[in-house]
């Protein structure tokens, strides 16, 4: 599981969701952990599966200016399109819900932005049980 200083990835109790709370500004090392992570998840992923991501904020603070401009974060994002269904994000600082599901509506992922982490797993546990 990945663990930086500031995002630690945590067991949501949902089968192929990928969990990350954030708890400072990310930086540039952060989102490259992250990347290399995600890529490694995805690289693992049969051609007909995809999986649900949920980034749950506990801070005020997102990214470091910069941050996202990293081999891994950058090869993370691209490959995103394509291996996740939901991309999920909870308590999100200032407008960044506002942006990820306006993001949403262009690309073939579902985001979804909720006020709490609460609110956010029971939309996964209703949309999973759905999709089943």
């Amino acid at each position: 599981m990945l663990s930086t200083d500031t995002i630690q990835e945590f067991d949501p109790g949902i089968a192929n969701v990928h969990a990350f709370r954030i708890t400072g500004a990310v930086t540039r090392d952060d989102m490259a952990a992250m990347g290399e992570r995600m890529n490694t998840l995805f690289d693992a992923l049969p051609k007909d599966r995809k999986i649900d991501m949920l980034l749950v904020f506990d801070t005020d603070r997102s990214a470091e200016a910069g941050a996202n401009w990293s081999t891994d974060a950058m090869t993370a994002q691209a490959k995103a399109v394509t291996n996740v269904r939901n991309y999920v994000v909870a308590n999100a600082p200032g407008d960044a819900g506002g942006i990820v599901e306006t993001v949403g509506k262009v690309l073939p992922v579902e985001a979804k932005s909720f006020d709490s982490e609460e609110a956010a797993l029971a939309w996964l546990k209703t949309d999973q049980a759905q999709a089943a």
